[in-house]
């Protein structure tokens, strides 16, 4: 399904936007060392209920996961990339942490994920990798418009990963939103330009490279959610909702 939203859906979208970006930041600022996991999905839990919003996650059960999830907030730590169930888990200085969240307000989803070191202890490849996801995901915003197609995306984020070093997997990636937090189209992290679905003015994406230090193979935990590098490598993950207007695309998860 790809839904098209109208101008009032939009301004909805505005709204749950800025206030995923909100809570990601919050959540960032709190994520120190001695920090629990489960204390940031608690925090997530009150953040949303607070804005009068729904959590996409409690209650998400797909075919790849072992659901329903249960929990707020993806908590992805170090080698660990997508859907990290939060667990009794203390963050360390120098944990690579990656959050993920999606939350709807008004009917209207929007979906965000940042990157980033705990403490003040930081290796430089750590930081060159999520600043990767970071200039991956720029791209793939910048080729975004109504006269693109999900190729072009695709293909502007995945030259960013591949001229960083980056293995690249087309498992998991961006996707459509809207009443729905993951809709068609799916948008792999590397691609053909010219290519795949025409973008239409109305229609939200959320564009989320990420990536492995030295591996495109994804293990998974024996909580069933919690994917990993094959290897034990470190990993980072960045992610944005746009929508897609008449002059290009619209950011709506800045903070």
């Amino acid at each position: 399904m790809i839904e098209i939203l109208n101008g009032t859906e939009l301004a909805r979208a505005r709204d749950t936007g800025g206030l995923v970006a909100r809570i990601l930041q919050t959540l960032k600022s709190r994520a120190a060392v001695g920090t629990n996991l489960l204390e940031l999905d608690g925090w997530t839990r009150d953040a949303i209920v607070e804005a009068g919003a729904v959590s996409c996650y409690v209650d998400y059960a797909p075919s790849f996961g072992r659901g329903p999830f249960g929990h707020h907030v993806c908590t992805s730590v170090n080698d660990a990339v997508l859907h990290g169930l939060p667990h009794d888990y203390v963050l360390a200085d120098g944990d690579l942490l990656s959050l993920d969240l999606a939350v709807s307000l008004g009917g209207v989803v929007a979906d965000s994920a940042i990157s980033f070191v705990v403490g003040d202890t930081a290796a430089p490849e750590d930081l060159a990798m999520i600043a990767a996801t970071e200039r991956a995901l720029a791209a793939g915003i910048a080729a975004a418009g109504p006269t693109a197609r999900v190729g072009d995306l695709s293909a502007a984020i995945g030259a960013v990963l591949t001229e960083a070093g980056y293995p690249v997997n087309t498992q998991f990636g961006g996707h459509g939103v809207g009443s729905t937090m993951h809709q068609d189209p799916h948008v792999a992290n590397t691609g053909r330009a010219g290519r795949g679905f025409p973008l239409r003015p109305g229609m939200l994406l959320a564009l989320e490279p990420w990536i492995m230090a030295d591996t495109a193979e994804l293990v998974t935990d024996a909580d069933g959610w919690t994917l990993r590098s094959a290897t034990g490598a470190r990993t980072a993950h960045s992610e944005h909702t746009i929508a897609i207007t008449e002059n290009g695309a619209e950011v709506l998860t800045l903070s």
